[in-house]
Parts: C-alpha cells; sequence; structure tokens
C-alpha cells in the first residue's frame, strides 16, 4: 500500500515512496509547507506513556477520519512551518512499537505505511514518515484511558484544518452509516462496470476472462488533452501481461470517465480494458480453448491450462492496480471480480440471448481449466 496525494507530490515533487531525505529537508521555512488537513510534524518519537499513546492513536485516526495523510517525525515547526530537521533514530524497533501501539489503541485499528528516509549525513537517523490512507472503515475510535476527564467511552477525533477536532454525535452515526453503505456502494459500481463493458460487446463470442477492481476509497484521474497524451504514450508502451515483451494494446480513446484501451479498433474477440477516472477498472481478455475432434459436437468441453489463466489473472491485477494507483492516486484496499465466460452473452450482466441466436439441439460448450506441465507459463492465445 503506497498512499497517494496530489497536494502533496506536488508539494515535495514527487510520490512519498520516491523523494528522498532531502526533498523533505526542503520543506524547512517554507510557508506552503505548513500543518494541514493532510500534514503534521513531530519533532521526536512518541513517547512510552500514557499521554504519548492517547497522542498517536489520536492523530492517526484522525487522518484516517478525513482525507489521510502523512505525520512527519522527527521535524520540528514553528506556527505549523516546518523549522529544522532533528534526525530520528530509523530503527526497525521503533516501526515494530508503533505498529504494536496504534493496533492497540484504535478501533477498527487503523492502517498505516512507515516511510524511512534517511540522511546520508547521519546514516541510520533520519525522517520517519506515518502515511495514512482515508479509511473506508471510519469512523476509528480511540480505546486508550483517556488521560483528562471526560465522559465519552469511545473518542472519534478528526483532523480540521492543522488541528484536531472530535466528532459530535450525529457525525458519528453519519460515518457508521456511510462505512455500511459503503460496500453496497462499490457493488452496484461494481456491476455498472461490468455490465457497461459486456453489453457493448455482446458480438464477442470467445472464451473471455473479466477481471473487476473498484477501489474502497476512490481516487482521481484528471482526463484533458494534455494528460491523455501521456496516458496513451504509457498505455501503449505497456507490457502488461508478465513476464513478457508484448506491447498488447494497440489503441487508445476517451469515454465517460474512462480511457478506453483495445487490441485492436474492430474488436475482433480481442483485448479490451476500460480504466475509469476514480481508479475503477475492468480487464476482458480474450482466451483461445481447445476443444478435442473425438468428442459429441453437441456435449463438447473446451478446456483451458491452469497455469495459462492464472498468468492471465495475475497480468490483469496487476495492470488494474497500476492504474488505480498511479494514474488516480488510490491507496488502501480494493474489491476484486472475476468472471470467466463462455462468451459475452453468458455473463451473469448480459441480456438474454435473442431466439434467433439460440441453436435448439446444441448447447454451449462449458469452459473447464487443466493443470499444465511445470515450468513457464503460457502466454499465447487471443494476444
Amino acid at each position: 500500500m503506497v498512499f497517494r496525494s496530489r497536494r502533496l507530490e506536488d508539494l515535495l515533487g514527487g510520490r512519498l515512496d520516491e523523494v528522498g531525505y532531502g526533498d523533505i529537508a526542503a520543506l524547512i521555512g517554507r510557508q506552503e509547507a505548513v500543518e494541514a488537513e493532510d500534514l503534521d510534524y513531530k519533532q521526536q518519537h512518541y513517547g512510552s506513556d500514557a499521554k504519548s499513546r492517547e497522542e498517536l492513536a489520536k492523530d492517526v485516526a484522525a487522518l484516517a477520519n478525513h482525507i489521510g495523510g502523512i505525520l512527519v517525525i522527527g521535524m520540528a515547526e514553528s506556527r505549523g512551518v516546518p523549522s529544522r530537521a532533528f534526525d530520528v533514530d530509523l530503527d526497525d524497533r521503533h516501526v515494530r512499537d508503533l505498529q504494536q501501539r496504534i493496533a492497540a489503541s484504535t478501533a477498527p485499528s487503523v492502517r498505516w505505511e512507515p516511510l524511512l528516509k534517511e540522511n546520508p549525513a547521519n546514516p541510520g537517523h533520519g525522517l520517519l514518515l506515518l502515511t495514512v490512507p482515508r479509511s473506508p472503515e471510519a469512523p476509528h475510535a480511540i480505546i486508550v484511558p483517556p488521560t483528562k476527564p471526560t465522559s465519552a467511552a469511545l473518542r472519534y477525533p478528526r483532523r480540521a484544518g492543522s488541528k484536531t477536532d472530535w466528532l459530535t454525535e450525529t457525525y458519528v452515526a453519519s460515518a457508521y452509516r456511510q462505512r455500511f453503505s459503503s460496500a453496497a456502494d462499490r457493488a452496484e459500481r461494481m456491476r455498472d462496470i461490468e455490465a457497461r463493458l459486456v453489453t457493448s460487446e455482446l458480438s464477442c463470442t470467445r472464451t473471455h476472462l473479466l477481471v473487476t477492481l473498484v477501489p474502497d476509497v476512490p481516487g482521481e484521474m484528471r482526463i484533458n488533452q494534455r494528460s491523455f497524451i501521456d496516458y496513451k504514450e504509457q498505455l501503449l508502451a505497456s507490457q502488461p501481461l508478465i513476464a513478457t515483451e508484448t506491447r498488447l494494446f494497440r489503441h487508445v480513446s476517451v469515454g465517460s470517465h474512462r480511457l478506453i484501451v483495445e487490441q485492436r479498433s474492430d474488436r475482433a474477440d480481442s483485448d479490451l480494458a476500460h480504466l475509469y477516472d476514480d481508479g475503477s477498472g475492468i480487464w476482458a481478455q480474450s482466451l483461445q480453448t481447445s476443444v478435442a475432434n473425438d468428442e459429441d459436437p453437441t456435449d463438447r468441453v473446451r478446456s483451458l491450462a491452469g497455469d495459462f489463466l492464472a498468468h492471465r489473472l495475475m497480468s490483469a491485477l496487476i495492470f488494474l492496480a497500476s492504474h488505480a494507483r498511479d494514474r488516480c492516486g488510490v491507496a488502501g484496499t480494493v474489491a476484486v471480480e472475476v468472471d470467466l465466460v463462455d462468451g459475452m452473452y453468458a455473463h451473469p450482466y448480459a441480456p438474454p440471448l435473442p431466439t434467433s441466436q439460440r441453436a435448439p439441439s446444441a448447447r454451449p460448450a462449458p469452459v473447464a481449466t487443466a493443470a499444465a506441465p511445470a515450468g513457464r507459463p503460457s502466454t499465447g492465445g487471443g494476444t
């Protein structure tokens, strides 16, 4: 999981996992790097006392309950503006301690990732970034005992500008409704994405593997003339099949809120992908199946090698996840659905097969998978 934030990446000049110590140290004295709803500075490691444990839980939960962000440990601030780097020890024991404390003090446990930025002039020391994506499981409560008297059994912090507020009962109730409804929203989103592709490709009669991915927390991809040129160059140069140098896609166009990536412009049972501006995506892969010639034509079974199918599935997952992360800034978990269909009319979201196309004496051949000999995965079929 790599936290993505367009604002913070613009501020630092690159992705959080790619920038170095010097890029972050360069923020010192810059007003635009002032503490904000997605950025906080801590001069030193959190202590082991009760107040520090509560402060850590509050800081990470506040980001997760809002839009996400980063905590920079080892950076002092003056009126919110980074003022001086105080390199902290980057020993792994500090990360393990943070993992244990956050897991034990927040409910549900906040998901986060550490990024260590070592100072080349001070080996073993530098800045520790705690990256916290916006959480689909919000609201997160603090469950450690309060250090100040309070009547609240559970406390829900939320980032507000450069400070932390506590959620009211009304907002907490609303956040819980959002958490429970989001799963249904993702399922509906996935159905819409699949149905849109399937209904536009009903003429495809070969076996297809459809892989659909929908992020729990949507991202954002801007599609304009300049960005489209960049996206098109990336996709045409991409080699989406694992362990091959095949440049599979040959055509890229723009649809409603999505990029349409095709193997052939006339389709003709070739590969097709829809990459949406919220990080969702679907890749329909045309697969070559084999049928034994000596079988009864009305009872034939089409077969696929198991390693070939696994290779295509893993390639699709990496391709779609890369789109969500790199173009749309998605971080966190996603929902995935996989369908293997004998032609698009066999998909659950396809309309009924027209009567004129139904064969009265034959039935569609089912698709079976068969184990293939050990070795390098097959990369043929439909490419």
